[in-house]
């Protein structure tokens, strides 16, 4: 016994008829909130989807170009970068031209202070060279001053020579014989005449140096010291000078003086 077939039966408009879609709308569940984390599987599809559009490109081979503010702010940092360079520079160089400075202004007080010690020594040189000059021609004066006296001296000795070896000679011979005859002594050599009167000139000198000084000093002195002062005065040495009797007897010894 043959079992039952069962045929699903088609109506003839069945395939002509399109498809109808229900959708149906769910109730709103307004007793609880949403997670915050609902948007998330959004944005990472966003993220992804730009993604696969950058492996898509860098697999295509396209080149970026940067637009817009991007653009903009590389060149602000490149120029901010290179600011920074020069400024730096600038800041080194202007180190050195203060440094620069600073020495020079040491170096210019250097030479002021080297012209005025120059000024200095210039004005001393002047006045050495003056005195120097004023000293040749005082020595010059001296030379032609000694060489003047020599030449005096000189004249004197040969006139004294021929005094002496002359005219004196025969005066003095004629004066003994005569005081000879009149049995009076022969008058003392020249020699003699000379060593007394350099003799007296000394002492005269002598003297009168010592009444210098005690004047020079009494000068020196106030008037209450000179009051209190109780010396004796200078004393002159006792005797005659060699020869002043003769001179004093004889008149003929001034003569021949």
């Amino acid at each position: 016994m043959s079992q039952p077939r069962y045929v699903h039966y088609n109506p003839p408009n069945a395939h002509a008829s399109p498809p109808v879609n229900t959708t149906t709308i769910a109730p709103q569940d307004t007793t609880k909130q949403p997670p915050p984390h609902v948007q998330q599987p959004q944005q990472t599809q966003q993220h992804q989807q730009p993604q696969s559009n950058n492996g898509a490109n860098a697999g295509t081979s396209v080149p970026l170009i940067a637009t817009g503010d991007w653009t903009k702010d590389l060149v602000h940092l490149a120029k901010t970068a290179e600011l920074k360079k020069h400024a730096l520079t600038l800041q080194l160089h202007t180190a050195h031209i203060l440094s620069a400075h600073a020495t020079l202004e040491q170096k210019n007080k250097a030479i002021q202070d080297v012209r005025e010690q120059k000024n200095k020594l210039e004005s001393e040189r002047n006045k050495l060279i003056n005195s120097l000059r004023e000293i040749n021609e005082d020595r010059d004066k001296a030379d032609l001053m000694e060489v003047s006296l020599s030449k005096e001296c000189t004249d004197l000795r040969q006139k004294i020579s021929d005094l002496t070896d002359g005219e004196y000679t025969i005066a003095k011979q004629d004066v003994d014989r005569l005081r000879q005859e009149l049995g009076q002594p022969p008058l003392p050599s020249l020699q003699s005449t000379l060593d007394d009167k350099s003799s007296q000139y000394l002492n005269d000198r002598r003297l009168n140096g010592n009444e210098s000084i005690s004047s020079a000093n009494n000068s020196k002195r106030g008037p209450g010291d000179l009051l209190q002062m109780d010396a004796p005065p200078a004393k002159r040495p006792r005797g005659r000078p060699k020869g002043s009797r003769n001179k004093g007897k004889d008149p003929t010894a001034t003569i021949a003086a």
